[in-house]
């Protein structure tokens, strides 16, 4: 079995999540700021404090934090390195790069449309240059394909992972997702779905689904994170043998 022990200093870059937020929370503290200035007043300069230190949280989460969580996340799997892991949602590769290091003779596989709105320089080509650089390109195989429709066979999977990816199709079409990943999951295998929104949809729909040992915990602020208003959480469960 590969060493869980990974250095969560990458070799490969990997953008910056959700880039279009970044211009919108800059233009927010400078609106605080000036109004601040302008009516005298402190209330405007503790909300533009507030915005820049949410920023700062969401830069940390995109180039640190979320390598830390999966590290452990993975590690908790116990992986044998023999895993077909499938990352629904990968974009430029920052938690199937973390599966691929635990694999052997396993593959981690993984699907996106390669909407750069959705990640900063999002594109296969990103992706298959961070599997190289990261020495794991003989364990990658990337799929361009709708997560609503996987082009996979089912219960092709032990592990279905996502990184606060779902939450970007509709609401009718997140359970079509849910079912997709529970379709494509071997009997006894685990779906690790992380994301800010939706869910407790995702917890209800895999209730529905009769997934076992189905839960919902918070991932702290080492993800997105702005306290009570905005966490990222994750729902793990496990299809029945």
């Amino acid at each position: 079995m590969p060493s869980s022990r990974i250095n969560v200093r990458r070799k490969g870059s990997y953008g910056v999540d959700a880039p279009r937020l970044l211009p919108v929370l800059g233009l927010l503290f400078v609106v605080n700021v000036v109004q601040g200035i302008m009516v005298r007043s402190v209330w405007p300069l503790l909300g533009a404090a507030l915005i820049l230190g949410c920023a700062g949280l969401g830069l940390y989460a995109s180039q640190r934090g979320k390598f830390a969580v999966w590290t452990r996340l993975l590690d908790q799997l116990k992986l044998s390195g023999d895993e077909r892991i499938l990352d629904i949602g990968c974009g430029r590769g920052a938690v199937l790069m973390l599966a691929a290091e635990r694999l052997t003779t396993g593959r981690a596989i993984g699907v996106d449309l390669w909407r750069k709105e959705d990640q900063s320089g999002n594109a296969t080509e990103a992706t298959e240059r961070n599997a190289e650089a990261e020495g794991v390109a003989d364990r990658v195989e990337l799929y361009t394909a709708n997560m609503i429709e996987l082009p996979f066979e089912n219960a092709s999977f032990d592990i279905v992972v996502s990184n606060i990816a779902i939450h970007n199709v509709n609401r009718h079409n997140r359970n079509k997702v849910i079912e997709e990943a529970v379709r494509v999951l071997r009997p006894g295998g685990r779906l690790m779905i992380a994301d800010l929104l939706a869910t407790r949809q995702y917890r209800t729909r895999l209730e529905q689904l009769s997934m076992t040992n189905v839960d919902r915990i918070g991932l702290g602020w080492r993800m997105w994170w702005t306290g009570p208003w905005l966490s990222t959480l994750l729902v793990t469960a496990t299809k029945p043998k």
